[in-house]
């Protein structure tokens, strides 16, 4: 198996230079090249010859390729199937804002935390991915579409906190001063509520961007739909978020995935407005993607409004998410889901 660079950090890749016989800081220059967005070995002309014919027989530096996309023809989303060294898939989604491009990419193989509304847990946790991996879903969007990611969300398939030591080495080559520089202002974490995670985040990256999935306010109903809630219990979880937010100083964002008749009723706005009150947080409102395989319905976007103007007036900041990517599969999951079924056929 050829060993795979594109994981490697500076000082890993000096060392794999010297004792491939060349100067440590030839090292340098791969890792330039290699984050700087070349696709092969012969782009990196200033590599001695006998060098690149080396790394050509022996590593890599491609993790993934895009082996299908469903692109919006009304606000350009375009969401990507990339397929792994193993044949596995995963799903990201290039979406663009007035302050730049961002992709929201994957961290597992599918999922363990059995979320009833979410199609990406409906066949379990296959693996973790790489750092190589998590990397290569930005550099491939980037090739496919000839633009720049500024931002990104790890928010696809996976709990990122349930794959921490590969999410930490990603975030960490991302924002390498020597490479892509992405600020880590830019990037944003989201879990189902993962509290050791939540803690080690908040000490290792102050600087970047806390999602919650919360989705209910009541333990009952929370496990009922977000098994996770069985192990990190509601107000566990939320003091674990106002611990969060006066040690980094950063606000947190509670994902709510609105679902008809489940959490979307008078009763759940009021929960959540007692519950959420004074914190330093902000609530993205999420109409649910529907899929196949569950019986949940989406609410409104009017009724997704309706409730945001209720929040902001109890002094909650909250927004409805903007809707992108009405055109092609949105639910994260589905265009991985629907590959495997047409593949079967």
């Amino acid at each position: 198996m050829k060993i795979n660079l594109q994981e490697m950090t500076i000082e890993e890749l000096k060392a794999f230079a010297a004792e491939k016989g060349e100067k440590p800081f030839r090292g340098k220059q791969l890792f330039k090249w290699i984050h700087g967005g070349a696709a092969d070995f012969d782009e990196m002309t200033d590599l001695p010859a006998g060098f690149r014919k080396l790394l050509k027989e022996e590593t890599t530096i491609r993790s993934a390729e895009i082996i299908r996309s469903q692109k919006d023809s009304r606000d350009g989303t375009e969401k990507f199937l990339y397929r792994l060294g193993d044949g596995e898939t995963v799903e990201g989604v290039f979406m663009k804002y007035r302050y730049g491009n961002s992709l929201c990419l994957s961290s597992q193989v599918g999922c363990r935390m059995g979320c009833t509304f979410c199609a990406s847990t409906i066949d379990g946790l296959v693996r973790n991915l790489t750092a190589a991996e998590m990397l290569a879903q930005v550099y491939e969007a980037e090739r496919k579409t000839g633009e720049k990611i500024g931002h990104i969300v790890v928010m696809g398939m996976g709990e990122p906190f349930d794959n921490y030591e590969n999410l930490n080495r990603f975030l960490r080559l991302l924002h390498s001063p020597e490479g892509r520089k992405m600020s880590y202002r830019n990037m944003t974490v989201s879990t189902s509520g993962i509290l050791p995670g939540i803690r080690r985040f908040g000490e290792d990256f102050p600087a970047a961007g806390l999602a919650v999935s919360l989705h209910r306010l009541t333990d009952e109903g929370r496990s009922e739909i977000m098994p996770v809630n069985r192990s990190y219990p509601l107000d566990e979880l939320l003091d674990a978020c106002r611990e969060y937010t006066e040690k980094t100083g950063r606000r947190i964002t509670f994902e709510y995935a609105l679902i008809r008749g489940v959490n979307d009723r008078d009763e759940d706005v009021e929960l959540m407005k007692r519950r959420l009150r004074g914190m330093l947080c902000h609530v993205n409102l999420i109409p649910l993607n529907n899929v196949e395989e569950n019986s949940f319905t989406g609410s409104s976007r009017a009724r997704a409004g309706e409730i945001g103007e209720k929040l902001i007036r109890s002094g909650i900041p909250a927004t409805v998410r903007r809707e992108l990517g009405s055109e092609i599969d949105g639910a994260c999951g589905q265009l991985r889901r629907r590959t495997a079924a047409e593949n079967m056929e």
